[in-house]
């Protein structure tokens, strides 16, 4: 077989996918939780699904110390329940970094450089590279003879323009510190727009499509040709739509008011926009699902919390029609994006006199793969396409390796 180990390293998690390149199947994948405190009852969870079935979930007897360790509970658990890894061992490991910066603008296969370029980018993702780091490191130890290739999450938005990368602050401030729009979710927004492609019957090199990928963390993206020529997440994950506890865009002047007014220091204001803000803010719910259903039973706050949200969407949906010139497609992906009728129908509502609406009864459908949800002869199609970033970060490693 020729597989791929895709791998998703977080600061306490291990996140894993073996998928069979020919037929781009999923062979087996895991998550192995709590790595490094062991947890409230010492230990780590570690579950395994194979060929859709999963045939344990269990913990550990011992914590799990760091992702060396869990690299070798991956192992030993493609050795309990297949398929083998020291028998097939996979043709490459495909890592997701979240920040490339200015330096990476595709699959990049890893050496010594590269994660010292890895490293130094920390400082524009503290909570994601060093993390990432670290699951490279580990798979290397693990399997030292096997291609290892970082595939960035900006790398997608690379091709964006000066104009709709730059912010308009001091040049050489700006340049100095790195200070410019890298944009995120990219290998979502790269996959999704080629699936919608695909699924239009399409060349993806005709289309002009918007991307929103909404889950608890929310981008738009717009699309032009395949490239990404605009995308509302900045500097870090914190700019563009509403999210569940992340802002979005805000004034950058009501960050000093509240530290003037309110004394709040740098620390506790980077906590409010990234923890305490968006819809848990709002409402005091940070899941989508709960805030639609107080929405539904009147409460005001979960209301409000709704329209902002689907404010900002709409907002964006428009400005990206403006920078492309049109649009064929509009894609819903993600959590959010895949599961919430009312998301999809509120985001669009109103913008029936631009061509483009939602079939109420195509809307109301759930699960599924890939579906139109637009009503027949409409003039711009609005899909939901589920996302499958491994698969992407899959495909890449093949195009490096």
């Amino acid at each position: 077989m020729s597989t791929v180990l895709v791998v998703n390293s977080g600061s306490s998690s291990l996140k894993y996918q073996l998928v069979e390149m020919t037929t781009e199947s999923v062979l087996a994948n895991g998550l192995i939780e709590r790595i490094g405190d062991g947890g409230s009852a010492g230990s780590s969870k570690h579950t395994v699904t194979v060929d859709g079935q999963s045939p344990e979930s269990f913990s550990s007897e011992s914590p799990i110390a760091d992702h060396a360790e869990a690299f070798r509970v991956m192992i030993d658990a493609f050795e309990k329940h297949g398929p083998s890894m020291k028998n097939d061992p996979p043709i490459a490991i495909g890592h997701r970094v979240v920040h490339g910066g200015k330096r990476f603008f595709g699959p990049t296969v890893v050496t010594d450089l590269v994660k010292i370029n890895i490293e130094d980018l920390s400082e524009l993702a503290p909570l994601h590279n060093p993390a990432n780091l670290e699951g490279i490191n580990a798979a290397q130890q693990a399997f030292p003879s096997i291609p290892q290739v970082a595939v960035f999450d900006t790398a997608f938005h690379s091709t964006l323009s000066p104009a709709a990368y730059s912010y308009a602050i001091d040049a050489d401030l700006a340049d100095k510190y790195r200070v410019r729009r890298y944009g995120f979710h990219g290998t979502s927004h790269k996959y999704v727009s080629g699936a919608a492609a695909e699924f239009l019957g399409q060349p993806v090199e005709e289309l002009k499509i918007i991307v929103l990928h909404l889950g608890n963390g929310a981008s738009a993206c717009a699309v032009a040709g395949g490239k990404s020529i605009d995308t509302s997440m900045g500097l870090t994950p914190l700019e563009g739509l509403v999210m569940g506890t992340r802002s979005g865009d805000i004034d950058p002047a009501v960050l000093i008011h509240l530290h003037r007014k309110a004394n709040l220091g740098f620390d506790e204001l980077d906590e409010l926009l990234n923890r305490k803000s968006g819809l848990l803010g709002l409402s005091g719910r940070g899941d989508m699902r709960d805030v639609v259903s107080a929405a539904n039973d009147g409460d005001e706050a979960a209301r409000v919390a709704l329209d902002v949200y689907l404010h900002r969407i709409k907002h964006y949906v428009g400005a990206y029609m403006a920078e492309l010139g049109g649009v064929d497609a509009i894609v819903f992906t993600a959590g959010v994006g895949e599961n919430s009728d009312v998301v999809r129908a509120g985001a669009l509502a109103g913008l029936e006199g631009l061509g483009i609406s939602v079939d109420a009864e195509l809307n109301s459908v759930r699960g599924g793969g890939a579906r139109r949800i637009s009503p027949e002869g409409s003039p711009v199609a609005v899909l939901v396409v589920p996302t499958n970033e491994e698969l992407e970060i899959a495909r890449q490693c093949l195009t490096v390796i």
